[in-house]
């Protein structure tokens, strides 16, 4: 029988990144970490090629994430997904820490991304975990008339930011993002991302920034304005939600994750019988103690623990807020 499942995170350095994810590293929990760079991302599940994660505790320890679901199949991660998908585990889950503004940026839909890369597309979503007061992310155009013509206009003349929806976030706040939808996470926000499978992205202006070699970052300006959604209305982007002490609560609801939150304080059992899909649980605040049958994992913030789709029910003690992801 298979057992609740953790991997080991990958950090990745980035320009925009800066030492909030280290303490993951100190704590023996990622690979390959110099102290001295800054760390933007920590992959905490992805099956991305030349990043796929590595299992990390049980008898399991030491496989990635292909070739236990080539073994294991439906029992892992859900017949219906398993037939979808094959190897390829359909989400990313990364931890970011934006020491700085990113890109502005947009990701292709299925369909695109298929056609130029022979890849799934991206769509997204975040959760915010932490920010300093007055950090703000930028997501959709503020006038949903905008035309196509408007929009390279105003990349040519250096003044995208102006079309931009710029919204204030809070710890809790949650953003959901379709493919096509313009997008950038401000400085000093820490959140906590659920994707599709997918690392295609087309950045479309970065701040007229240089890195340490006074070189300016690619842009893709072309590439992007076939994989705009202009009609994408930034505000509706914003979920809204009411948390509820010891049960789930959606977030997202998609053709490619579920995404429920749980404001844990004690314990409760969820019901995973029917669900025929694998279900993560990730930590966004205090600690947790996941049990599935006679095996139990703890978790503390921006830990991540895999439920294989065989599980009939699992079972959750502690005190603080967990995200709970599936596909239906």
């Amino acid at each position: 029988m298979l057992y609740p499942i953790r991997f080991i995170p990958r950090l990745k350095e980035r320009l925009w990144g800066g030492h909030e994810l280290l303490a993951k590293a100190k704590a023996g929990k990622a690979q390959h970490v110099d102290a001295t760079k800054a760390y933007g991302e920590s992959w905490e599940l992805s099956a991305v090629a030349g990043d796929v994660s590595v299992v990390a505790n049980g008898y399991l320890k030491r496989n990635n994430l292909e070739e236990i679901i080539e073994v294991y199949m439906g029992n892992l991660i859900g017949d219906k997904i398993y037939d979808r998908y094959g190897l390829t585990f359909p989400l990313l889950i990364k931890s970011l820490d934006c020491h700085d503004v990113l890109s502005v940026q947009v990701h292709p839909d299925d369909e695109l991304a298929a056609e130029r890369h022979n890849s799934y597309g991206k769509t997204e979503m975040w959760y915010v975990v932490n920010r300093t007061p007055g950090a703000a992310l930028y997501v959709g155009f503020k006038d949903t008339s905008i035309t196509r013509e408007e929009y390279i206009a105003a990349v040519n003349e250096d003044r995208l930011p102006e079309l931009l929806n710029r919204v204030e976030v809070e710890p809790g706040d949650v953003f959901f993002i379709p493919a096509g939808t313009v997008h950038a996470l401000g400085k000093g926000i820490e959140v906590v991302e659920i994707q599709q499978t997918s690392d295609i992205t087309y950045r479309i202006y970065d701040w007229n920034r240089v890195d340490a070699e006074g070189r300016s970052r690619e842009l893709h300006t072309a590439l992007a304005v076939d994989a705009i959604d202009f009609a994408r209305d930034g505000a509706s982007c914003h979920m809204h939600y009411h948390a509820e002490k010891n049960r789930p609560v959606t977030l997202v609801d998609c053709p490619y994750f579920t995404t429920n939150m749980i404001d844990l304080d004690g314990g409760l059992e969820r019901d995973c019988a029917d669900l025929d899909s694998f279900v993560l649980y990730i930590c966004a605040e205090g600690e947790a103690d996941v049990r599935m049958g006679e095996c139990c994992e703890h978790i503390s913030p921006l830990d991540l623990v895999m439920i294989p789709a065989e599980a009939d029910s699992v079972t959750i003690s502690g005190s603080g807020k967990l995200l709970e992801v599936y596909i239906k």
